[in-house]
């Protein structure tokens, strides 16, 4: 209410009083003039009036008996109520939206402001009419009258989309009106109020956070003064914490023995009954902590939970002050009868249920509430010296006296710790880490048999580790985990359980957690995996023997419940097989593994994907309980294991399994449909396994789909493992008579008759084909290892056994093929039979009568039935039956010409000719002559290349009526198919150039992405006869690249499609062809291509592996492995593409983080070898990063000095490189270590030492010495410094007459020109002439002139160039006793040498010259490096980057230039000596930055974390910054700054910073508001938080300095006075008032009077003021320096 308005009420009150009192017999008149009818909006003055009138009768002033009689008084007041307030009361509430209705209104309408919120008018209407129905209420002493206008506002709480109650708003304010005269009221009861109460609960639970907590303050809070407020708060407590049983428990309902609702049992426990009586809902293994369902995010019910947690916080934190109640109190309780029994939240696990829930809550509010509730439960606990849970083992929380201090300080520290973990920055968090080690200690003590602390308190500090936004921290608590020792109790471990597989694998499913730590290559296993395979071992090993299957099976059912990414399910996986053999394993838990393993074949990395896979096996193999399943369910399991990446035949992992299953047999649990009385048998399983699958009741359908694989690919695997199985255990025999034949007798008995019996059901013929094919299959898998005799002799008797059933199976394909396919789901079985025919070639190519058969027999009449179809007119309304068979025939002739592709066949075989012969039907006569035009040629190649497969009619009779018509919408798939299939045809056949190339253009873009591979390898394959065809255009050409291009584009995302793709697309825009062509002669097309080539470059830097394909396509064409393919024009083409080759010279992009992670991972899991079977199964896809520019050196490695193609090429690819190196030079861009230009450079000059002996010394010299020693005056990073060093050795070396060239260098004109440190190059040169002087022709004269050069730098103002002169003329000077008449030579040269020498061997006073002088002599390059012994691959890819601090990335290892390339034998992979690789890097390094480094730590500067922000109008209650000082063993004085003169930001910050730094004892400000400033904050960076903070206003320092004088203070002002004393004589008491002045006015004169002293600071300048926080700065060190001894724990 404005000041004017409330003067008028004022003054209507007195003239009311005055009427009232002069005139009583008119009383009736004047109330009811101040009434106003129900239509009209009255004024906020006029409702004032009126309750002024009515308080004025019903209180009547002193001197005047009853105005009005108590009957009349009641009536009319009570027509007040229904009449006035109620009807305005509504109006408010429904925001005037129907007023225009019911009449004019004089004023203007208060109301709803936007958003439905009360506006200024409004609100102050309705606090009116709520005081006129307060006084109204007063007088009435009908409880019915209240319970009717309670019911008008607890609608708006149960029913808020009602319309005709009042709204959530004005009810409080009704409800608050109806408490306050309940409460003051004799005559109403408790029944009222809890009725409220139970009503408004239901708004707290369901509405916005701000109108519950007006609920709570206006309603709970009045309530509860009430007489009945112990009765009122023990409904409360019951209802809120029956409420979180009930949903706030992360979705877990309450558990409860029986039907009994969890809601009684807190009522049964918080009415007094005692622990006792809680149910069991909220029991969480012992542990107390959540176990979140296993989902990438929290769900809907998740959410629900956590709202409710967070809401009941809300009000038990604002209930606080009458739960926890003081001794007096207790003592006063203990004396009332009858009330009731107070809630006792420390005698409550549920209570303690929901602080834990909210400390480990997402939302900080929540958190800061459940940690202000503990604590105050807590000191509640000290005060009463209560004993609380100590004999429960249930219990959460445990106080007894006699261990109060220990469990105070645990307490304390735990307080610490939580809040100290809100910070995100490490900086903040890491102090207070060791903290929780003491937590530890406590939790883990046992005192005197009994716990003091339960471990779910812990979980509380990692999960809120866990949930950090800073990684760091996270990691930091997984660590911490880790290592917990506490863990290898079983009671610890049991307590555990449910929080590791619940919040521990949720965290540990984060990625970055596995980067490699400081000091790690890569490679190395990361420090977290490692940690986390001693973890498993110790948790499972300490797990009660009981509880062991139960926890691992719920963690891997949350390992399969969400998609892992591949690097944490490996480290995992590879920690889990790591277990001791343990029977933890049933049905369920395979299951769950397999769960497991389909989540892993989602990745995109196969080798992480089949090393997962393996140590999963692993893991399977050592904790099965064979007793418990059944070998159906192993070998059923065994199914997902895929043998292309895992479990293949001949490996270690299937030796490891044979073995396994060897030793178990027998002990199998029984199969349902076995005979369980006596043990079964591998063999005599998959026997039956066998029969059973190839038994088909005869009266199946004929039309049924093709079976589902999976069944044959288990029981393939299964009678692999058996016949394996037997060779084991009779080793001596041969396969064929280990009865083999019997075990297959089943499958060749069907597959014997499977072309001759009529009456085999079409499911059994499928069953046997689908095993036959997978047998195959798998046989033809070799891994990578080493000699299978054992196996290959079994692989071949199975051959040899499958071989007589070839002939009947081929003879029942081809009839199938050749007509007999008519319904949709044929075209499925087609492909069964075409893999099938394939495998079989596959497997007996090499048998001589098959191979004959097969070409002139099989393929030719195979070929004509089909080409019979396919001509075949088709009806005017295409049937199902014919394209079906249509379909299944252009994907026979596509299977049979990749059989030809493959060289199957001899060329003049019947096969051949048949094949042959369909050029004819593909390519007819007309379509070749239609190629003259190019619209016309584009209109053909549609009709005679791209045939359409028309979709049939779904009323034909084959058809079984309309329901069949869903089938046809996966027509379009076979079309796409029928496509596909003649461009395999066509790519075998070689359609003429022209229309046929225009069409498979047209074919990409109508075929889907995993299709088009066959187009792409016809465009491919003809694309060199069209570039070259006068009669197609350019442009053909180039939209046949650029379409090309835009499909591989569009495949980036799909693994399993792009990389053949991209191949495809390679061996066509980059095809010989291409490669030979200029700009000159084809513009448009090597414009596109180097468009293309750009756009591979920068798909490569976001992709790993692209530029691979391109750089070894390119590398093989110029340059085949083969030497019988090489020529010269092929080589020329190079000549067109130095760029490409310059790049590739250079090529390395930095992957973000998470690329990289995954290409260490992959190269960690390639060096475990033989240890990880998907090493030897997974072929190399050659992604790595490196393998370009290995690529590239290996073919610059086979190139022959003695061709002159080859030495030109290798010259101009030397400049390109001199001159990319000395355009990064001259850029302005700053050139930072590791960088993209410091890489660039370091792999221009590796490249440039790998080319130097290949060169011819007249190119060197003319074209390479030179731009070598520029580049040395450049400045360069350290290991691009070695490597062009090493460079002009081995140049010098070569050329030993233009030594001259070297002295040069040391031109002092020349010097002038270049930064000074750059000498240090050339003398570093001079250090290894002893390499260079055997071969110079005048050795005397030249070491002359070499000593003499490093002498006159010796004298070099520069500290560096002294030191490497120094060390050049001490290597020179050795070289004496090998050259005669050297010494003598140089005369007193002599004597000055051996001066200087004596001095640098003597510099133990010069500081640090003696360390660096020993460093120096001790680095690598001085030491132990020979520039020509140490010439190696090693050493330039590998030795040098590790010593050179160049990032680990770029350090090329060993094993991958063995590995991923072949390098030719003239350059040697590895170092003769192992000296230099065993070297580690010296801190010498950053001498060599010279004058680069003075620039380049302006770049690397620190980065300041944002601070903490602090509100302490925001902040809950909290720690004091003193305690938390204290905790962290902080050492302060007793100095007390007063800052309240200070009004700026920026000082007070830094202020705060100096004072904690110097351990004041506070700091005292105007306002506590300024802490949450961000320009305080920037300066003072986090130091509030560990600096006590006072509050006094200016005009409250008289009042505090006079008191802190009482204190025993010293009050010392910073201020020039004419009695100030110097700061350099004046002697600080030690409890000393630091008072500073103000910014611009200094210290107040008024205060100046109750200074003790002034203080100045002495100065010289003229400038006569300092800044405000500098000054303080200086007299806080001061006295911090004169009290140092004084320092002590606060």
């Amino acid at each position: 209410m404005s000041s004017s308005a409330a003067r008028s009420s004022s003054s209507s009150a007195c003239l009311l009083s005055a009427v009232i009192s002069q005139c009583p017999d008119r009383l009736d008149r004047v109330l009811d003039s101040l009434c106003w009818t129900g239509s009209t909006w009255p004024q906020v003055e006029r409702v004032e009036s009126l309750t002024a009138a009515l308080g004025q009768v019903i209180n009547p002033p002193v001197g005047f008996d009853q105005l009005m009689p108590r009957e009349l008084l009641i009536s009319r007041t009570q027509a007040v109520i229904w009449e006035q307030c109620v009807p305005v009361l509504r109006r408010i509430s429904t925001g005037n939206a129907h007023f225009q209705e019911e009449g004019p209104e004089p004023d203007p309408e208060p109301g709803a402001g936007a958003g439905g919120s009360l506006d200024s008018r409004g609100k102050e209407l309705l606090h009116a009419v709520c005081g006129l129905l307060a006084v109204c209420l007063s007088v009435q002493t009908s409880d019915c009258l209240l319970e009717k206008v309670a019911s008008l506002a607890l609608p708006a709480f149960t029913t808020p989309d009602h319309h005709d109650h009042l709204d959530i708003d004005t009810s409080i304010e009704v409800l608050a009106v109806l408490l306050s005269v309940i409460t003051t009221s004799h005559s109403c009861s408790a029944p009222l109020a809890l009725r409220i109460l139970s009503s408004t609960l239901s708004g707290v639970k369901d509405l916005a956070e701000a109108q519950a907590s007006r609920i709570i303050v206006q309603l709970w809070f009045t309530a509860l003064k009430s007489g009945s407020s112990t009765v009122l708060l023990q409904k409360l407590w019951t209802d809120l914490l029956g409420w979180f049983q009930h949903h706030g428990k992360n979705g877990a309902d309450a558990e409860d023995a029986g039907d009994k609702d969890a809601r009684s049992g807190a009522d049964a426990e918080d009415a007094g009954a005692g622990p006792d009586a809680e149910d069991a809902v909220a029991k969480d293994a012992g542990a107390g902590a959540d176990v979140k369902d296993a989902r990438s995010g929290p769900d809907a019910e998740d959410a629900d939970a956590a709202g409710v947690t967070s809401r009941v916080l809300l009000c038990l934190t604002a209930l606080s002050d009458h739960l926890f109640f003081t001794p007096e109190q207790t003592v006063l309780m203990k004396h009332q009868q009858g009330v009731g029994l107070q809630p006792d939240p420390w005698q409550c696990r549920t209570f303690f249920r929901v602080v834990q829930a909210g400390l480990r809550h997402r939302d900080g509010v929540s958190r800061r509430r459940a940690l202000f509730l503990l604590k105050r439960c807590v000191s509640m606990c000290e005060e009463l010296k209560v004993e609380v849970g100590v004999g429960d083992p249930e219990s959460l929380f445990r106080w007894t006296p006699d261990q109060s201090l220990e469990l105070r300080g645990f307490w304390e520290d735990y307080a610490l710790v939580l809040e100290t973990l809100e910070e995100n920055q490490i900086h903040v968090v890491r102090p207070v880490l060791n903290r929780i080690n003491r937590l530890v200690e406590t939790a883990a003590a046992n005192t005197e048999g009994r716990v003091l602390v339960d471990t779910s308190w812990l979980m509380c500090v990692y999960q809120r580790m866990f949930h950090s936004e800073n990684k760091a921290v996270m990691k930091e608590g997984v660590n911490h985990l880790l290592e917990l020792k506490i863990l290898q109790r079983p009671d610890v471990a049991s307590a555990f359980s449910q929080f590791v597989v619940g919040p521990f694998m949720e965290v540990l499913a984060e990625s970055p957690l596995y980067h490699r730590s400081p000091g790690q290559v890569v490679g190395e296993c990361p420090e977290i995996a490692v940690k986390l395979q001693k973890f498993m071992v110790m948790f499972f090993s300490s797990l009660p023997e009981k509880e062991r299957g139960f926890v691992m099976l719920k963690l891997l059912q949350r390992l399969g419940s969400q998609h892992w990414c591949s690097v944490p399910l490996l480290f995992l996986s590879q920690a889990l097989s790591h277990l001791p053999p343990a029977p933890l394993l049933r049905a369920d838990g395979l299951n769950a593994l397999r769960d497991v393993l389909r989540c892993t074949m989602i990745t995109h990395q196969v080798l992480l994907r089949g090393a997962t896979q393996c140590f999963l096996l692993h893991t399977a193999l050592c904790l099965i309980h064979v007793s418990a399943v059944s070998l159906d369910e192993v070998l059923g399991f065994l199914a997902n294991f895929r043998a292309e990446e895992s479990l293949s035949r001949g490996t270690a992992l299937w030796r490891e399994l044979c073995d396994w299953l060897l030793a178990n047999e027998g002990r199998f649990r029984p199969s349902d449909d076995s005979d369980g009385a006596v043990p079964e048998t591998i063999t005599a399983h998959c026997s039956r396994r066998l029969k059973t699958f190839l038994t088909v009741p005869a009266s199946s359908d004929q039309t049924d789909a093709v079976p589902d694989p999976g069944e044959a690919e288990a029981l393939a695997r299964s009678l692999l493992l058996s016949v394996d199985l037997e060779r084991i255990r009779r080793p001596g025999q041969n396969p064929e008579e280990n009865g083999l034949e019997r075990l297959f007798c089943p499958l060749l008995d069907v597959l014997r008759r499977i072309s001759t019996s009529v009456y085999l059901p079409l499911r059994k013929t499928d069953n046997s084909l689908q095993l036959l094919l997978r047998l195959l299959q798998l046989l033809n898998t070799h891994p990578e290892t080493g000699a299978m005799n054992d196996y290959d002799k079994v692989a071949e008797a199975v051959r040899n056994l499958l071989l007589g059933v070839v002939e009947p199976v081929q003879e029942f394909i081809l009839r199938r093929l050749s007509g007999e396919l008519q319904e949709l789901c044929d075209v499925d079985r087609a492909a069964l039979y075409l893999s099938v025919v394939l495998e079989l070639v596959q497997t007996y190519s090499s048998v001589p009568g098959f191979i004959s058969n097969l070409q002139n027999n099989y393929v030719p009449k195979l070929t004509t039935n089909c080409t019979r179809i396919l001509t075949t007119p088709s009806d005017q309304t295409p049937s199902v039956a014919g394209q079906v068979q249509k379909a299944v025939s252009m994907a026979t002739l596509a299977a049979l010409c990749e059989l030809a592709q493959r060289g199957v066949f001899e060329p003049e075989s019947d096969a051949t000719t048949s094949l042959r012969s369909l050029t004819s039907f593909f390519c007819p006569p007309s379509s070749s002559s239609s190629s003259s035009s190019s619209s016309s040629s584009s209109s053909s190649s549609v009709q005679s290349f791209n045939r359409p497969l028309l979709k049939p009619s779904t009323a034909d009779p084959s058809a079984r009526g309309p329901d069949e018509s869903p089938v046809l919408r996966d027509w379009g798939r076979v079309a796409a198919g029928f496509i596909r299939d003649q461009w395999a045809c066509l790519l075998y056949l070689r359609a003429e150039a022209g229309g046929s190339f225009r069409a498979a253009v047209e074919a990409v873009a109508l075929l889907p992405s995993d299709l088009v591979l066959p187009v792409l390898d016809f465009l491919s394959s003809t694309f060199p006869q069209v570039a070259l065809c006068e009669e197609v255009e350019e442009e053909v050409c180039v939209e046949a690249v650029c379409v090309c291009w835009k499909l591989v584009q569009a495949l980036s995302s799909n693994a399993h499609d792009f990389w053949p793709a991209l191949q495809a697309f390679i061996r066509l825009a980059f095809n010989h062809t291409a490669l030979q062509m200029t700009p000159t002669q084809n513009p448009h097309l090597t414009t596109c291509t180097s468009q293309i080539t750009r756009e591979l470059m920068e798909l490569s830097e976001a992709k790993s592996g692209v530029f691979n394909v391109l750089i070894q396509h390119c590398c093989e064409t110029w340059l085949p492995s083969d030497p019988k393919n090489r020529t010269d024009s092929a080589f020329q083409s190079a000549f067109n593409h130095l760029d490409l080759l310059t790049e590739a010279c250079v090529y390395g992009p930095v992957f973000r983080r998470d690329q990289r992670l995954i290409q260490e991972v992959q190269t960690y899991v390639e060096q475990l070898g033989e240890q990880c079977v998907a090493n030897a199964v997974i072929s190399s896809e050659n992604r790595d990063d490196q393998f370009p520019r290995l690529c590239v050196l290996a073919f610059l490695s086979h190139l022959d000095p003695s061709n002159s193609l080859h030495q030109k090429l290798m010259e101009e690819l030397v400049q390109h490189l001199l001159k990319k190196d000395a355009a990064i030079t001259k850029s302005k861009v700053r050139y930072y270590s590791n960088s993209m230009h410091h890489r660039v450079k370091n792999r221009v000059w590796q490249t440039l030492l790998l080319l130097l002996p290949k060169l011819t010394p007249e190119f060197v010299v003319q074209s390479v010495l030179v731009p070598v020693c520029e580049a040395g005056f450049s400045s360069n990073q350290a290991s691009v410094k070695y490597l062009i060093e090493w460079v002009l050795i081995l140049i010098l070396h070569q050329n030993p007459a233009h030594i001259q060239q070297l002295w040069d260098c040391f031109s002092t004109d020349q010097e002038q020109e270049k930064t000074k440190t750059s000498i240090c190059t050339f003398l570093s040169v001079l250090v290894h002439l002893h390499v260079l002087l055997p071969h110079l022709e005048d050795k005397v004269a030249q070491w002359q002139r070499a000593v003499e050069v490093a002498l006159l730098w010796c004298f070099s103002h520069n500290f560096s160039v002294r030191l490497y002169a120094l060390l050049a003329l001490k290597r020179v000077w050795q070289m004496e006793g090998a050259l005669a008449g050297g010494p003598a030579a140089l005369g007193g040269l002599g004597t000055v040498v051996q001066a200087c020498l004596r001095q640098a061997e003597t510099m133990q006073n010069s500081g640090n010259a003696m360390k660096n002088w020993t460093k120096i002599q001790e680095h690598f390059f001085f030491s132990v490096f020979h520039p020509l012994n140490d010439y190696s691959l090693e050493t330039i890819l590998h030795t040098f980057p590790s010593l050179s601090e160049l990032a680990d990335d770029e350090w090329v290892p060993v094993w991958k230039l063995e590995k991923l390339v072949n390098f030719h034998s003239s350059v040697p992979v590895r170092n003769a000596g192992r000296e230099l690789s065993e070297l580690q890097p010296g801190d010498w390094i950053q001498q060599d930055r010279g004058e680069l480094e003075q620039e380049e730590r302006w770049a690397d500067v620190q980065k300041k974390i944002a601070p903490w922000r602090l509100s302490v109008q925001e902040q809950e209650p909290q720690l004091m910054a003193q305690q938390r000082a204290v905790r962290l063993g902080k050492l302060t004085n007793a100095l007390v700054v007063v800052a309240s003169l200070i009004d700026k930001p920026t000082n007070l910050g830094g202020l705060c910073r100096t004072c904690e730094i110097f351990g004041a004892s506070a700091l005292v400000l105007d306002s506590l508001r300024h802490v949450s400033d961000k320009q305080f904050q920037a300066l003072s960076v986090s130091s509030e938080l560990w600096l006590p903070l006072l509050e006094v206003k200016p005009s409250e320092l008289t009042d505090f300095l006079q008191l802190k004088k009482r204190e025993g203070y010293c009050i010392v002002g910073v201020e020039q006075t004419a009695n100030s004393q110097s700061l350099q004589d004046y002697s600080f008491p030690e409890k000393t008032l630091l008072l500073l002045g103000n910014e611009r006015e200094g210290i107040d004169v008024n205060l100046l009077q109750l200074l003790d002293v002034c203080v100045e600071i002495p100065q010289q300048g003229v400038t006569r003021s300092l800044n405000v926080h500098v000054s303080a700065a200086l007299l806080v060190w001061e006295y911090t320096r004169q009290h140092l001894g004084c320092a002590q724990e606060p």
